[in-house]
């Protein structure tokens, strides 16, 4: 009997919201990829906004994702100061172009719009809206764990858990999310209603596992006298899309989706999840321990005597055991920590996007100094010779007495953000930007000795990501232009330049510095010789990883050459000949540059925010 009214109580709270929703028809807004910054990007957007507020009966907004071109703190400003001119709310979460070339480490978004997620009710329907990055790296998107527990508690909180809902997000839930089944899984358990993306630039019609997905149509005018959006129009039983010009008037709908209550299953069978069977070719390849931090990682991290510290998104830096991944400390700084850090005689020094540089005691975790920058720092640290060197997102690079943190030198030439890892070679300071520019530095007192750019006024194209190796008198880069590249140490000439391998991001060199290893964009490792006057292999080895651009660089230590990819692997390569010695799936996500321990035992850290020890058990 009590089960018999619990299910008529759940028909009578069903029905009740359903006509709530079905009582008031109303319109929204709908722009997506608005990509300010670019091209007419910001023109588009004003023009848009200035149609929507002539329209009375528009009820709110929605923008899902890729607002700005790079994600700088300017474009931000741009489109919140253009946005800000509507006369109606809108809700908004940012696309991986916000997100991946972000100065300030995507803490800019969320204070400017004070969020990145949103949840609202009208009319009886919840809206919920949230991202999937990927943050500061190349790569798929990913539905990092703290967005996770978000969304969660967003679920957990509906008082009634049959109110219908929808979702927004910038990527499809599909293989470009590389755990697109976690949130999916969740919102089958919801009365959802359909799934709003953007990303692909056009309207098109999805489907996720059953569930109903609308993809809009991108904001630019492209290569049409106009831009435009979508008009959703939510009636008692459908909702219908359809794309407005501004200025000019709004098109026949072009869909047509059906409301209602919605039962999914958890059938699998169309879209499989990721397995892990590849492991199943190296038994040997275990994971000897594991640390879950419980937010975004992305970087690597430093090792010394035993000790390993990296930060994350929370903020904090953490220092674990590599014996056996035991947690010695964590500090707390005042904002997320996306830096490398580097370690040298006890100290560690690591960026935060609170805009300082900390030092830190490895062993206690006693803060030694700290020195305040004008902006997020988000580029890793090298320490050689008693000074730390770090770029900034405020234009300057410095360097940092490890003793005191007082100034050694600065140079605030800079005109784009620093990420890399700085390389000290022959008197240098090596690094790249997102200006265009591969600078070199003179190490005794910063004066500039050289820029060099590969040609592209593009700054996406910048050889910034990248971690600079050198050897025989020449530093070697691969940038998204899809180049190999060596360039003088000495004078900053370009020696020579090679696509015929499709590089992107990543370099490496052997221990005996005979050999740079290049990952190419799909499936290919390459090993050029150092030495010669030209781009001559000395190998090359189809890895079959598929398509990826995630700048995990090459390391080789005890003649094994290590990397990670965009979807959780970790290679492991023999040096000299390019075979693979084992390969092993650690997760789903990116990868990030590995740290060998020796004793066929490799550090890794991935974006879900975790630290792994893998070893060969077969030495």
């Amino acid at each position: 009997m009590k089960t018999r009214i619990k299910s008529l109580l759940s028909i009578v709270i069903l029905v009740s919201s359903l006509a709530v929703a079905q009582t008031k028809p109303f319109r929204f807004a709908w722009l997506s990829d608005t990509h300010v910054g670019a091209t007419t990007g910001a023109e588009d957007l004003g023009i848009s906004v200035h149609d929507i507020n002539a329209m009375a009966d528009i009820a709110f907004v929605i923008l899902s994702g890729d607002i700005t071109e790079r994600g700088s703190n300017a474009e931000l400003e741009l489109a919140k100061a253009i946005l800000d001119s509507l006369n109606k709310p809108y809700y908004i979460v940012p696309g991986n172009h916000d997100t991946k070339w972000s100065e300030s480490g995507c803490s800019t978004f969320p204070r400017l719009f004070g969020n990145d997620r949103f949840v609202f009710d009208h009319a009886g329907f919840r809206f919920i809206g949230f991202h999937q990055g990927p943050i500061m790296k190349m790569g798929d998107g990913h539905f990092a764990p703290e967005d996770v527990r978000w969304i969660d508690s967003v679920l957990a909180a509906m008082r009634d858990p049959d109110q219908p809902v929808f979702i927004v997000t910038h990527y499809p839930f599909d293989p470009g999310i590389d755990n697109w089944y976690v949130v999916l899984d969740r919102i089958k358990q919801r009365n959802t209603q359909a799934v709003l993306v953007g990303h692909g630039h056009g309207n098109r019609k999805m489907n996720f596992e059953g569930v109903p997905g609308v993809m809009g149509r991108s904001n630019l005018r492209a290569r049409q006298p106009n831009g435009g959006y979508t008009i959703a129009t939510v009636r008692p039983d459908s909702i219908l899309f359809a794309e407005r010009t501004p200025g000019v008037g709004t098109k026949a709908d072009w869909h047509k989706l059906p409301l209602g209550p919605r039962s999914y299953g958890m059938d699998t069978t169309t879209r499989p999840r990721p397995d892990y069977l590849v492991n199943e070719e190296y038994p040997d390849i275990q994971v000897v321990w594991e640390q879950k931090t419980g937010y975004t990682i992305a970087s690597t991290p430093a090792v010394w005597e035993g000790h390993i510290v990296v930060g994350n998104s929370s903020g904090f830096v953490f220092c674990f055991s590599a014996e056996d991944g035991s947690e010695h400390w964590r500090y707390k700084t005042g904002s997320a920590v996306y830096s490398t850090p580097d370690i040298s005689n006890g100290k560690m020094v690591i960026g935060s996007t609170d805009k300082n540089i900390y030092c830190l005691d490895v062993k206690t975790g006693k803060l030694e100094w700290k020195v305040a920058t004008g902006a997020p720092v988000v580029a890793g640290a090298t320490i050689e010779g008693g000074i730390a060197h770090i770029g900034g997102s405020d234009g300057i690079f410095r360097a940092l007495d490890l003793r005191t943190g007082s100034k050694r030198w600065e140079y605030s030439g800079v005109s784009g953000f620093v990420e890399t890892k700085p390389l000290l070679y022959e008197g240098n300071v090596i690094f790249g930007a997102w200006d265009t520019y591969l600078y070199s530095l003179d190490k005794n007192d910063g004066t500039l000795r050289w820029k060099w750019s590969n040609g592209n006024a593009g700054t996406l194209l910048s050889p910034a990501a990248v971690w600079p190796v050198a050897s025989d008198g020449k530093i070697f880069i691969a940038a998204p232009d899809r180049y190999m590249t060596a360039v003088d140490a000495a004078s900053g000439r370009t020696l020579w330049r090679t696509n015929r391998y499709q590089v992107r991001e990543t370099v490496g060199i052997s221990g005996d510095r005979k050999r740079i290893f290049a990952r190419c964009m799909t499936d290919t490792v390459v090993a050029f010789s150092a030495s010669a006057t030209s781009p001559e292999t000395a190998w090359v080895t189809d890895c079959k990883y598929g398509y990826d651009i995630d700048p995990s660089m090459p390391v080789e230590e005890e003649g094994i050459v290590y990397f990670g990819t965009k979807n959780g692997l970790v290679y492991a390569l023999d040096g000299a000949s390019g075979n693979i010695l084992w390969r092993h799936r650690v997760g789903v996500t990116i990868v990030h540059t590995p740290v060998p321990l020796g004793n066929n035992r490799v550090l890794v850290t991935d974006q879900d925010g975790r630290i792994l020890l893998v070893e060969n058990s077969k030495k």
